[in-house]
């Protein structure tokens, strides 16, 4: 029983859809329409989800970056407080050193008396005292401002003797002021922060006691994050980053530029304005700067503080880098969190559909199934008239068998007696023309006896004797054609097996031009053949009077069709190669027709008029050759094989056998032996 298969509902064509009044072009519409109207909800809801991973990746970045930036901005006040404080501490520790300095009797006595043992005792107060507080210089200035006396007065960088007429430090304190000066020395070439205080005796000012401290200390003191110190004029001192030093925050005029030259504040060298680009200013005095040229210049978050006194400003730099990576990583974060966010409620979504396509799946295929044993029931029923159906064929087959085993067993006895009469048939065609030769040689076995010619009627005789064992032979092959015998081990030597032929066709052969040739195909040479030679290199498989018996029927096939030429002519040729003989047969007859040549070895098939032939001839021949391992084919031609010249045109029969190789002591031309 085979399942019933429910042909899925076809759509109305568009002739049925015109019929019913609408127009097929607008049902082809109605088909587009969802579609399009299902990629646009897609590109949509896509163009949706985009817009809200932009637009969650940059809210996260200005949240992350702002907070980052506020945590930094506090840390840097802390830092800036707590730097500002130690350096404006240190500065003050030593402010009252040159006070307490100037009003020392042995300060006051060698400049009102600069004597050398004044100024020795003077030295060695200096150096005394610079060893205890731990100051890098002290030193003594007269109102000519040539220094008197210092504490590195036996060193090769003593102050003894140089001016310092022109610093701003000497200049305010013999104005009666406090001097707070940062400068490069003009002997030590060290710079340093410089103190002074007027030395007064009796009221009267008579000199300037004066500090130096190195400050280089200072600038190394944190070194994770640039620091830097700026006079009042904007010009960077003290550095945590080197090639900062001695750069201005902001241009310099003309007349500040002149004064700090004037005054060797930093022994000549170039100022040249820091590239700082100022990109946002926050609050509590902090901006974001970058410093450098291009877009991956370094970005800082700068936090200022001013000293008061002296008039000095600290700046620390916190690196906005770390920043920037941590709201980088914050978006990333969301980015992915988002994405899979989305992959979460679109697998859901997916989920949610299979679980209703299952769900409908299984309606459907319940409704198929109800659907299905209603059909089935019905094929049942069916099926049972077909099976009674069936049955009464079967009873009426049953009896058209026995009818047909019946004339099968007639059709054999026919096909017995046919078969008698085939070999009947065959019998007399084959022996017809060994008769014939028998009424000749007695013909002329008569004639020789009456002349006395005892040796010529001797060979008549043994000629006749050997006819009569052929015919023996000729019954002896037909019953092997009947039982389709195939003697494929025999060899006969094709060239007597020739000879044979010509000589049991001799009779007719009279007043027909016969051209015998052997052709050699690996050499391309072609030859006259002698029959006398036996040429016993070139042997066959295939039985002596088997292959006679073909060689008689295609001779005799030639003559009747060079019958009424002007002049018959036959050509036989035997065509030599290294596996295979074949024997080519042509005349210049009238030819085959083209109507004959598919039935041409078909038994009792003939073209002769009645008694001239049964039809046999070719049809034993193609079973010879088959039986052989050989072929037997036929065509007609208007040249003969290789080269042969048929100008009248005719029939063309070739015989194919294997060729058996002979063992030969010496090399010889293929021509005349095997390969």
């Amino acid at each position: 029983m085979q399942p019933v298969i429910a042909r899925p509902t076809e759509a109305p064509s568009a002739e049925e859809a015109h019929a019913d009044g609408a127009s097929p072009y607008a049902t082809i519409s109605d088909h587009n329409r969802p579609d399009i109207a299902n990629v646009t909800r897609r590109l949509l809801i896509l163009f949706a989800l985009v817009a809200g991973l932009v637009a969650a990746c940059g809210l996260t970045y200005s949240i992350a970056w702002q907070s980052g930036i506020d945590s930094l901005r506090r840390n840097a006040a802390g830092r800036v407080d707590r730097t500002a404080s130690s350096l404006k501490s240190t500065l003050e520790r030593y402010e009252s050193l040159p006070y307490l300095l100037a009003e020392h009797p042995i300060v006051q006595d060698v400049l009102v008396d600069p004597s050398p043992a004044n100024v020795e005792r003077a030295n060695l107060y200096l150096e005394d005292l610079n060893r205890h507080a731990r100051a890098t210089v002290t030193y003594i200035i007269p109102l000519d401002g040539y220094c008197v006396a210092a504490s590195n007065w036996h060193g090769p960088g003593s102050f003894i003797g140089a001016g310092y007429q022109f610093r701003p430090y000497f200049v305010d304190a013999i104005k009666g002021g406090v001097g707070r000066f940062f400068g490069i020395g003009t002997i030590s070439q060290a710079p340093g922060y410089y103190i002074s205080q007027p030395v007064r005796r009796e009221g009267k000012i008579v000199g300037v006691a004066v500090v130096k401290l190195d400050l280089e200390w200072f600038q190394g003191a944190d070194a994770y994050e640039p620091l830097l110190v700026t006079d009042d004029h904007g010009v960077i001192f003290l550095s945590s980053v080197p090639a900062w030093k001695y750069h201005t925050i902001r241009p310099l005029s003309g007349q500040v530029a002149d004064s700090i030259y004037q005054a060797r504040q930093y022994a000549q060298q170039p100022i040249a304005p820091l590239p700082v680009t100022i990109e946002r200013t926050l609050e509590g005095n902090a901006q974001i700067v970058r410093i450098g040229g291009g877009r991956y210049a370094p970005r800082y978050l700068a936090s200022r503080r001013g000293m008061g006194e002296p008039d000095w400003h600290l700046i620390t730099m916190a690196p906005v880098s770390p920043v920037d990576a941590d709201a980088r990583n914050a978006t990333i974060v969301t980015g992915f969190g988002y994405v899979s966010l989305v992959l979460l409620a679109f697998y859901w979504r997916m989920r949610r559909a299979r679980v209703r396509e299952v769900m409908r799946s299984r309606s459907l295929l319940q409704k198929a199934y109800a659907e299905l044993n209603q059909r089935v029931a019905e094929r049942t029923a069916d099926l049972s008239q077909a099976n009674e159906q069936l049955q009464k064929e079967v009873a009426e087959r049953t009896r058209a068998e026995q009818e047909l085993r019946a004339a099968h067993d007639e059709l054999i006895q026919a096909s017995k007696l046919a078969a008698l009469g085939q070999m009947a048939a065959g019998i007399t065609h084959e022996l017809n023309q060994p008769l014939a030769a028998l009424r000749g040689f007695s013909d002329n076995t008569r004639v020789l006896l009456e002349r006395g010619d005892q040796a010529s009627a001797r060979e008549n005789l043994e000629a006749i004797a050997a006819l009569t064992e052929r015919m023996g032979k000729i019954t002896n092959q037909l019953k092997l054609f009947v039982g389709r015998a195939r003697p494929r081990s025999a060899r006969a030597p094709v060239v007597r097996a020739l000879r044979n032929a010509v000589a049991l066709l001799q009779k007719r052969l009279q007043g027909v031009e016969l051209e015998l040739a052997v052709f050699d195909v690996d050499s391309g040479v072609r030859e006259p053949l002698d029959l006398a030679d036996d040429h016993p290199e070139l042997i066959a498989h295939c039985d002596d009077l088997r292959l006679e018996q073909v060689l008689i029927n295609l001779l005799g096939n030639a003559l009747d069709a060079t019958a009424g030429m002007s002049p018959p002519r036959i050509s036989v040729q035997i065509e030599v190669a290294a596996e295979s003989l074949s024997f080519a047969v042509s005349d210049n007859g009238p030819g085959i027709p083209e109507d004959v040549l598919p039935r041409l070895f078909e038994p009792f098939f003939t073209t002769k008029e009645m008694g001239q032939g049964l039809g046999l001839g070719l049809a034993i021949s193609s079973s010879i050759a088959r039986d052989c391992g050989g072929t037997l084919v036929a065509r007609n031609v208007s040249n003969g094989p290789n080269g042969t010249d048929l100008p009248e045109g005719g029939a063309l029969f070739v015989l194919t056998l294997r060729r058996a190789r002979v063992q030969t002591s010496h090399t010889a031309d293929p021509l005349t032996t095997g390969s």
